[in-house]
């Protein structure tokens, strides 16, 4: 039981807490001088200043990096993880797939910068992420950022050389530049992805042996020491490696999981076998199952607990287990008592105890840390094999991993991204799982549109770059999980359920034995073709296509100098040539933070052409020469946002008469009309 302070708060613990929340990576140890002895040294929570400056810094700050974890590059990592960007997200309409309906997302780009445009319509949304980045085998590394440099500049900065250009240690490409560089690019990103996370958000990572250790330690800076969740392994190979001149064959990975807030129950736990209960001789307490009443202990560790059972019914005596019985003789009365107890007809056997159902507690047994359900990285190659009828990618992750991670961790409605998406394996599980039980979880796909090898068996079957196989795969699997509901939903989401947590039962066919799961039965109506039409209708498969580009807007930073009579032609318009309407409403999607999948509609109204995304949230009309009855008939539907193209108004009297008309119609609004209409 706590005790009562009597004091005032620590303030500057508080405040710590206040920085720790923000800048989980800016909080560290130092050693408490006041209450360490020279027996015994105490440690007190403190805050690095200089690495909290470089994050209140656009700038690369001078300063030692040589202490803490550390690496050539870190500093200028964090600079280019803070550093704003020009870019937008423009639609394609024509590569997405039920563009009009879905809440789903597929982005083609660099996942920095994407992730800094998600920054404000994603904030604290994410429920979860997963991610699978390059495991830095030093072949792989195909995300050059601004800060990387090569070996050279490294060994110049890090002081390997002395004054007489000695070099002072050897130092492999393993050693320095390939670990700086993988650091560097994980760091940045992890720093933008854990803004987007819910407060209980989670995100899991993919990783081998070559990284793990740095990946803990930029976690733990960046996700916070105290939100560490699991190192989960992951049995990835299922035959044996010859290859290794160790002669170990590394037969697992690992997945790292991160809470974005620690000290609350992550994972849902693992399903019990309530089937295994039943009520046999009508209990009026309900199903039961019998429970192991041998104990643990040896006689002399707990005396107490050995002792000879004996059936007060009967007199039979069954003796005491060489570990004793699991529960005193006061306990083992009470449960005799209250008619418990499973007696055995014979003496040799040993007498079990019922345990209800009703008395299990909501949470479930825990999630194992250890990935143990037969489920190889070949199982995944098989399994995309038998989408493409061809081997087009190396080393996917399986469905089943993932399904298993996204059921654990979120909820029916919740969104999941995966910033490194390759075979987007990551929304084939979502749309997996959403089949099994009728979720409508969303997925934000995030994928570098790297061109595959014109030797590979991918580009051979006419896919040019990564991204191509990894649209067509949701395409597919889509299309087959709808018509797996279809033709059968009903049976489908039965067996879904308790297939994969049924007992097993032994079976000899053909002189082969078998394990197969009981499942119970399903009293199903004759006809389910409607319903199984509806589940498939209400799976949300598609997903809009979104790539990364430069700003919409054209590049104004002229001296007045440098003006001539063509450029200032040019820029009656300060929105580039190329851009569509849909280009711009997505810009302005993202610059106001809104989110990137809601329904949206295209109307006529006075000659002009006008969007309304997600029933008011924001009109936007991007024509020139807006009358004012259209800026009139805008503003009686009382958006949350309205948007006009600057070169839509002849003047700035014009402009200025666009806000009086918001303020006449949304009076009660008047004072934040200019925060709510805008011109671009």
């Amino acid at each position: 039981m706590d005790k009562m302070k009597f004091e005032s708060p620590d303030m500057t613990a508080q405040n710590i807490d206040r920085i720790a929340a923000l800048f989980p990576n800016c909080v560290t140890e130092m050693l408490d001088e006041e209450h360490s002895t020279p027996e015994e040294k105490v440690y007190k929570r403190a805050v690095n200043f200089e690495l909290l400056k470089q994050m209140l810094s656009p700038d690369v700050v001078d300063g030692d990096e040589a202490y803490e974890f550390t690496w050539v590059g870190k500093k200028a990592a964090i600079v280019e993880a803070n550093k704003p960007i020009r870019k937008t997200l423009r639609p394609c309409v024509a590569e997405s797939k039920d563009w009009d309906t879905t809440e789903n997302l597929y982005i083609e780009g660099d996942n920095l910068e994407v992730l800094k445009l998600l920054q404000e319509s994603y904030l604290g949304k994410v429920k979860m992420i997963y991610i699978d980045p390059p495991y830095n085998t030093g072949n792989d590394f195909i995300y050059a950022d601004d800060f990387m440099r090569s070996q050279e500049e490294e060994n110049e900065q890090m002081g390997m050389y002395d004054e007489d250009e000695n070099r002072l240690f050897k130092n492999t490409d393993t050693n320095g530049r390939f670990h700086s560089d993988w650091c560097s690019m994980i760091y940045s990103r992890l720093m933008l992805a854990r803004n987007l996370l819910t407060e209980d958000g989670v995100i899991f990572i993919s990783i081998d042996d070559n990284e793990v250790t740095n990946l803990r330690r930029v976690c733990n800076e960046v996700l916070g020491e105290g939100n560490f969740i699991a190192q989960f392994i992951w049995q990835s190979r299922q035959n044996k490696d010859n290859r290794n001149i160790s002669g170990v064959s590394i037969d697992h990975e690992y997945i790292i999981c991160y809470s974005k807030q620690c000290g609350q129950r992550t994972f849902r736990g693992t399903e019990r076998k309530t089937e295994l209960y039943n009520n046999p001789d009508d209990d009026p307490r309900g199903p039961w199952t019998s429970a192991n009443m041998v104990g643990l202990a040896t006689k002399d560790a707990r005396p107490n607990l050995h002792y000879d059972l004996i059936n007060p019914y009967d007199g039979i005596n069954y003796g005491c287990p060489t570990k004793g019985w699991r529960y005193d003789r006061n306990t083992m009365k009470r449960l005799i008592e209250e008619n418990r107890i499973i007696w055995p007809d014979s003496p040799t056997g040993r007498p079990r105890k019922k345990s209800f159902l009703f008395e299990l507690s909501d949470n479930l047994p825990g999630y194992s840390s250890v990935f143990s359900s037969g489920v190889y990285t070949n199982t995944a190659t098989k399994e995309l094999a038998s989408i493409f009828d061809g081997y087009l990618f190396d080393f996917p992750k399986p469905v089943e991993i993932i399904r298993q991670l996204i059921q654990q961790v979120t909820a029916p409605e919740d969104i999941i991204l995966d910033f490194f998406s390759g075979s987007a394996t990551t929304a084939h599980a979502v749309m997996q799982l959403n089949a099994e039980d009728g979720g409508r979880r969303k997925f934000i796909m995030v994928q570098l549109p790297e061109k595959c090898d014109e030797a590979s068996e991918a580009y051979k079957a006419g896919y040019k770059n990564i991204c191509e196989i990894g649209k067509e795969r949701i395409r597919r699997a889509g299309e087959k999980l709808k018509q797996t509901l279809e033709e059968d939903g009903g049976n489908f989401r039965h067996l879904a359920k308790y297939a994969k947590n049924a007992p097993l039962k032994e079976i000899t066919l053909n002189e082969q034995k078998f394990s197969v799961p009981i499942i119970p039965p399903r009293w199903s109506a004759s006809d389910e073709s409607v319903d199984n039409k509806n589940m498939s209708d209400a799976l949300d498969t598609g997903f809009r296509v979104l790539k990364l580009d430069d700003t919409n807007m054209k590049d104004v930073y002229y001296a007045p100098d440098d003006y001539d009579q063509g450029m200032l032609a040019g820029l009656e318009s300060n929105i580039k040539d190329d851009r569509t309407d849909l280009d711009l409403l997505f810009g302005c999607l993202i610059d106001w933070g809104l989110p990137l999948s809601l329904p949206y509609k295209s109307e006529q109204l006075g000659g002009c052409t006008v969007h309304t995304y997600n029933d008011g949230d924001l009109i936007a009309c991007f024509d020139a020469n807006i009358p004012e009855s259209v800026v009139k008939e805008i503003a009686q539907r009382k958006p949350l946002r309205a948007v006009f193209r600057d070169s839509g108004f002849a003047s700035s009297p014009e402009k200025i008469n666009v806000f009086e008309i918001f303020k006449l119609y949304m009076p009660e609004d008047a004072n934040d009309i200019s925060k709510r209409v805008r011109v671009m």
